[in-house]
């Protein structure tokens, strides 16, 4: 019973031929459809040169110090340039060094910073900063008294622009230390300036590196700042991190923060304001001003016993009583506002 069933699922010749002559008729079309399926889907090519040292999560964290770095950064350029300069992180990737440096100019201002890192198990952590021409070129033109606005120019940098430049580029660097601060104390410093890409010697041609892009808009004109992080001390560095820290928390600092808050009021309250007191407007034409004489009396819409304003940069914040004290015109505060 067991070979009949065998032999009965065995096919005849004829049978085959159907087979064969079915496939030949619609196998192509199979082979098509696999195809365009296949050809579908997104691959993504891979560089077994230069394979990725960096996970999505580390890589994030680096977002994360740099989005801090980037707000810091945009309120010192704010407050130094005296008009509104937004800063943000374009992109971070991973590339090799030569890569980055073959793509800038001849001319251009980059500044080598030690992060100063004291840690027996990392060794010695430089990054560079590079600002285009066009950032470089606004920065001084405002700095100088000027507009701000870049004018296309293609030479290289005077002893004067040089000077600027190191002292804007101590202070960026300066700044990282606040960025960094949540997941390692570090110490940087400028190490020096550079004006020709292709002199720099800090990171080696070959070397992968962790390119930082921010876009920096300063009034009309807007470009890029780019921070080059060699990836192989990142790797040693970022291996330091809390394990708190990695997960994306942060450790919130009571005490650093009210010293930071006594900071800022500190600085506040040394600021000037202008302050006006007005007592009353009125509205009268033209004529009766030009025949106006000594002893002319103008009527007011306020009561004699009525409050004056004051105003704080043109915005109401008290009111009161005004009076002499001490031989001198004086306002004794009723009410406050609230803004």
């Amino acid at each position: 019973m067991k070979e009949g069933k065998m032999m009965s699922e065995v096919l005849s010749q004829s049978q085959i031929d159907a087979l064969l002559s079915s496939f030949s008729a619609e196998g192509t079309k199979a082979f098509e459809n696999i195809g365009d399926s296949v050809n579908d889907k997104k691959v993504k090519a891979y560089d077994f040169k230069m394979p990725k040292k960096f996970t999505k999560e580390r890589l994030k964290i680096i977002n994360d110090i740099y989005e801090v770095y980037s707000r810091l950064l945009s309120s010192f350029l704010t407050s130094n340039t005296r008009i509104h300069c937004k800063v943000k992180v374009l992109q971070i990737e991973e590339q090799r060094y030569y890569e980055f440096n073959n793509a800038l100019p001849d001319h251009v201002i980059m500044g080598t910073v030690d992060l100063g890192i004291d840690d027996d198990d990392v060794m010695d952590v430089s990054c560079i900063i590079q600002l285009s021409n066009s950032i470089t070129f606004s920065l001084i033109d405002r700095l100088l008294g000027g507009d701000g606005p870049y004018i296309e120019i293609n030479r290289d940098f005077t002893e004067i622009e040089i000077g600027i430049m190191k002292a804007v580029m101590e202070k960026m660097a300066n700044i990282l230390k606040e960025a960094w601060a949540p997941y390692l104390e570090i110490n940087p410093k400028l190490l020096g300036i550079e004006t020709n890409a292709r002199a720099s010697q800090s990171i080696a041609p070959d070397e992968v590196i962790v390119l930082v892009t921010l876009e920096v808009e300063i009034k009309e004109v807007t470009n890029i700042i780019t921070i080059s992080l060699p990836a192989v001390n990142m790797e040693t560095v970022m291996s330091k991190f809390n394990d708190q820290y990695s997960q994306g928390l942060k450790r919130y600092d009571t005490a650093r923060e009210e010293k930071r808050r006594e900071g800022i009021l500190k600085g506040i309250n040394n600021s000037y304001l202008k302050i006006d007191v007005v007592f009353a407007e009125t509205q009268i034409s033209l004529a009766d001003i030009l025949t106006l004489q000594p002893d002319d009396i103008i009527p007011l819409n306020m009561p004699i016993t009525g409050n004056a304003a004051v105003k704080i940069n043109n915005n109401l914040w008290f009111d009161g009583k005004v009076g002499v004290n001490n031989n001198r015109k004086a306002i004794k505060i009723d009410n406050i506002y609230k803004n």
